[in-house]
């Protein structure tokens, strides 16, 4: 399957109407035109109804910019954001319930609650990997609390950015929702500006910058990032469905998917079996020559295919390797043999390339993951539910998935996130609204009843008698 090579599309925006534009949202904002849960239900309908009567142009936007297939582009991209917004529509309700909270004794007569209120006007910049799912699925959850937003997609997917600027005006409230087309001047010009929530998707290296603009306005960050997920395969995981599950969770998106495994830990016994059977798994995905199958994907663009090009200089191949710079197309691969000081062990790779390191037990693989920065995910294949405990217990990610891959972040009930280095911050489903949330603690007093206990003059007798009373 070869990417479309139709002239790309030009995303940008004038950078002099930037402020102008972030000031209108503000003003949306400020006039509580978001505020209502009809204007909320509305926006939430109409983000759904914008995938829904768009699936085919976004589809072959996706095609274009990734070579996506269009199983993965609805499922991973489209379907999952007409998903979320009906479990938002349908959990609204309760998330904007105030929260009761008990009061002490010393305390009452008084009732207690927490007032969930919307932080104003946000900024969501998503990455090119998944274009349209890390754009809407973060205002998913702004709108949800009230927000009003400001959306940058990624320059990187011009086609699908193209289509997102097209659509979301058409669809969603452009007083209080606004999409800034662009790349790095925009980007920057943005983040000149004011707001009250930033939610970045990307690499850790630009998260600094944005960090760096956030905090001169005192702006809160949710930042999600990435970093190099292990999975740990214990010698007594059921190999094949170890293999399959991993090869299918690495090669999906032509393994450019922040919370795919990025390198393999095995037990040396068993990792020759491990690479035969992730050399089944691929054949059976994708036949004996993926460069034609219709199910798999390209690399975004010719620089990101080089610097995955590299990764297999000098490297042992087990199997793939194969390039077509032409095609941004590189072939499921695995390496083996690779030391810690690797190139392919010195970043996340982000590609479709998988190293797989032998280790004497699953002790020196918690240490090996260990010594490395926190990652965004950790996978794990065995039977032994002592032993998962104990790999849970004794590693930190910002999330796990055990005998599987890529799962914990479709749990609807789950929050996604980072730590550490793979980022701050969470969100998917009720976790997003509480992201763009802020919760507010009030304290209503009874006035039926007012002791002078505790106001002066306090006196020795009653200082002692609080004393008694609250030490």
């Amino acid at each position: 399957m070869s990417v479309a090579a139709e002239p790309l599309p030009d995303p940008h925006t004038d950078v002099a109407s930037i402020p102008a534009t972030v000031a209108r949202v503000r003003a949306a904002f400020d006039a509580d035109r978001t505020r209502p849960e009809a204007w909320r239900r509305e926006q939430l309908a109409a983000i759904a109804a914008l995938i829904r009567e768009n699936v085919d142009a976004l589809e072959a936007a996706l095609s274009a910019d990734l070579g996506k297939p269009p199983f993965e582009g609805f499922v991973a991209d489209l379907g999952v954001i007409i998903g979320e917004s009906r479990t938002a529509a349908r959990q609204l309700k309760r998330w904007m319930r105030p929260e009761k909270a008990s009061t002490p004794v010393n305390m009452k007569p008084a009732r207690a609650r927490l007032v969930r209120e919307p932080l104003g006007v946000a900024l969501i910049i998503s990455p090119w990997n998944y274009p349209v799912q890390l754009l809407l699925s973060p205002l998913i959850g702004a709108v949800a609390a009230g927000n009003a937003a400001v959306l940058k997609p990624s320059e990187l997917t011009p086609r699908v950015s193209a289509e997102l600027a097209r659509a979301v005006p058409r669809y969603l409230d452009g007083e209080a929702i606004a999409l800034v087309e662009g790349g790095v001047e925009e980007t920057r010009a943005l983040l000149e500006e004011r707001f009250d929530h930033i939610f970045y998707t990307g690499n850790g290296r630009v998260a600094q910058v944005v960090m760096e603009a956030a905090a001169r306005h005192l702006t809160p960050v949710t930042l999600e990032l990435g970093g190099k997920s292990p999975c740990i395969v214990a010698q007594d995981a059921d190999m094949e469905i170890a293999a399959r599950r991993i090869a299918w969770g690495k090669f999906l998106n032509a393994g450019q998917t922040c919370i795919a495994p990025d390198y393999v830990l095995v037990h040396r016994d068993r990792e020759e079996e491990l690479v035969e059977g992730l050399a089944k798994a691929v054949r059976s995905f994708y036949g004996d020559d993926p460069r034609s199958s219709p199910d798999y994907a390209r690399i975004v663009n010719t620089r990101h295919h080089r610097r995955l090009a590299g990764f297999l200089k000098d490297a042992e191949l087990a199997f793939g390797g194969e390039l077509d710079e032409s095609d941004r197309y590189i072939a499921p691969t695995v390496i083996r043999n690779v030391g810690p000081e690797s190139p392919a062990m010195q970043e996340e790779i982000f590609g479709p390339i998988l190293p797989v390191i032998g280790v004497a037990n699953v002790e020196e693989a918690i240490a090996f993951v260990r010594e490395r920065d926190k990652p965004l995910a950790l996978y794990l294949f065995t039977g032994d539910p002592e032993l998962e405990e104990d790999v849970l217990a004794r590693t930190s990610s910002g999330g796990a998935c055990v005998n599987g891959t890529i799962w914990q972040v479709a749990h609807p009930n789950l929050p996604f996130g980072g730590v550490g280095p793979s980022g701050m911050g969470a969100y998917h489903g009720r976790a997003t609204f509480e992201t763009f949330s802020h919760r507010k603690a009030v304290v209503t007093k009874g006035t039926r009843f007012d002791p002078k206990m505790m106001y002066p003059p306090y006196g020795a007798i009653r200082t002692r008698l609080i004393k008694r009373l609250l030490g």
